[in-house]
């Protein structure tokens, strides 16, 4: 049994798709702009050389952040931040692949190893507010029926002897 979706998820994909035309009206102005001041020849120019750093640093970076993957993996730890890097770097490059010059500067500030760290926190800061607004956890589409700091009553009762306590389980008597 799901519950129904809160109102803030109703939105969810308007909004995204909304989010896709503005970006997209925003890059074709902007690439008309720019290439009706420099012309459009250095303005092709410019997005193909910003196209070839991307891949460039897609290659190194995503390498990078693999095997800072492999290695949490391989050590036990958990690997919270590589896995965020990798996002992060999935997502620069596939910014990149884009053309336009809004969608190269938000795939740059993924992919550069100086600017990613800002990245991720804006990322978390993100996530840390949408999941605060949302009021509670929803996991596999289930809601707690509890309210936030709900107390439920019970009480403690002590078990009768565990059988690792009690000498007559374990055989440990002598007759």
């Amino acid at each position: 049994m799901t519950s129904p979706a809160p109102g803030g998820r109703r939105l969810f994909l308007p909004v995204l798709v909304g989010a896709f035309i503005l970006i997209s009206v925003a890059e074709v102005w902007l690439l008309t702009a720019v290439g009706s001041r420099i012309g459009v020849l250095p303005t092709l120019a410019i997005l193909i050389g910003e196209a070839l750093l991307g891949a460039w640093l897609l290659r190194r970076e995503g390498s990078k952040a693999w095997q800072a993957l492999v290695d949490a993996y391989s050590t036990g730890r958990l690997p919270s931040g590589q896995l965020a890097d990798a996002a992060l770097v999935l997502v620069g490059g596939m910014m990149l692949i884009l053309p336009g010059f809004l969608t190269d500067i938000v795939g740059l500030a993924c992919l550069l190893p100086w600017t990613r760290p800002l990245a991720r926190r804006a990322l978390g800061l993100l996530i840390a507010r949408h999941t605060t607004t949302i009021g509670w956890l929803d996991v596999g589409g289930q809601k707690s029926p509890y309210d936030a700091g709900t107390v439920i009553p019970g009480e403690t009762v002590e078990s009768p002897t565990s059988p690792t306590s009690d000498p007559t389980i374990r055989g440990e008597i002598e007759d």
